[in-house]
């Protein structure tokens, strides 16, 4: 399901039937009918992603190590791994498709936050997700599972609204986090036994 919708989320870079289209309108309605007001609520979220995907793994880290307990330790090097991997092949595509942004294409788009690199996948929503499914996968609690999606949700939409990435980018980061998060925590798993 997750490889269905990253190949689905690559239609818009080889402008297939009327998918560009349809992504760029998705996008135009978002962006121009947010409340502009909700920006800097939207930047926070935006700005909290790094800071959540790499904070989660050094404070496993940092307790397993004052806490001296082996199993908290290796949490957060199994984390720091699946994260780092998300992170890489993100990068790696983006330069690789070297997909422009919506707001150096179309000038109905305002850039209201940073957004440098090539669009394609959206890197924060690959972070976001890879790190909620993770966490999700390791700790399968509600009170884990609901916080983490609602907060991967927000972040992955602030990038729409924001004006830095189309919805096929954002579509495409859900897919890579999550297929990541998968692989990495079965991977992990089989590693540690």
């Amino acid at each position: 399901m997750l490889v269905l919708l990253f190949i689905l989320s690559l239609l818009p870079l080889m402008h297939v039937g009327n998918t560009l289209a349809w992504d760029t309108d998705l996008l135009r309605y978002i962006h121009l009918s947010r409340n502009v007001s909700q920006d800097g609520f939207f930047r926070i979220l935006t700005d909290s992603a790094a800071l959540v995907t790499i904070g989660i793994p050094l404070v496993f880290l940092l307790a397993g190590l004052l806490l001296k307990k082996k199993s908290i330790w290796q949490q957060g090097l199994g984390f720091a791994a699946i994260f780092l991997t998300a992170m890489s092949l993100s990068t790696a595509f983006k330069y690789l498709l070297n997909k422009p942004r919506p707001f150096v294409t179309y000038d109905f788009i305002e850039k209201a936050t940073s957004g440098n690199m090539p669009s394609f996948p959206s890197g924060h929503t690959t972070d976001v997700f890879v790190t909620a499914l993770a966490l999700s996968l390791v700790y399968r609690k509600w009170y884990v599972i609901l916080p983490a999606f609602t907060w991967a949700l927000l972040v992955a939409y602030s990038r729409l609204s924001l004006g830095v990435h189309y919805p096929s980018d954002v579509l495409a980061g859900i897919a890579l986090g999550s297929f990541t998060a998968v692989i990495g925590c079965r991977v992990w798993a089989a590693a540690v036994k």
